[in-house]
């Protein structure tokens, strides 16, 4: 298990743009499969964008070519660039992650795959 901390929340009006980052702890950042949930009020937990091991990155339809998850090796910090926002998108984004060996190709979109969760940060879009 390793630890996750999220950061770059924050209000932003329809069409703007917000980059989330996500700090993984120790030095397993090169074994890590890491995702992007979101969740907004009343509704469930729904997957927003993957990043496996090995590079491959995997997008939700509804933020696809507006999203943008990416890692940095160097700070141990995967983000979510997140462009052109809608109000539909407001919503808690939580960052996990699931260590797996090197190379690995392995993503989820189902939050119970991974065991390791942020703390979550809120996205206000307003319109």
């Amino acid at each position: 298990q390793v630890q996750l901390v999220e950061s770059g929340g924050g209000l932003v009006q329809a069409g703007g743009s917000l980059r989330l980052s996500c700090a993984v702890s120790g030095r397993t950042f090169g074994r890590v499969s890491m995702v992007w949930f979101r969740q907004a009020p009343g509704k469930e937990r729904e997957f927003v964008a993957a990043r496996s091991v090995s590079g491959g990155t995997y997008y939700a339809a509804s933020v696809k070519g507006r999203f943008t998850i990416s890692g940095d090796s160097a700070k141990n910090t995967v983000y979510l660039q997140m462009n052109n926002l809608k109000s539909e998108d407001t919503a808690g984004y939580y960052c996990a992650a699931q260590v797996k060996r090197y190379g690995s190709s392995w993503y989820s979109t189902s939050a119970a795959d991974f065991t390791s969760w942020g703390q979550g940060t809120q996205v206000p879009v307003s319109s």
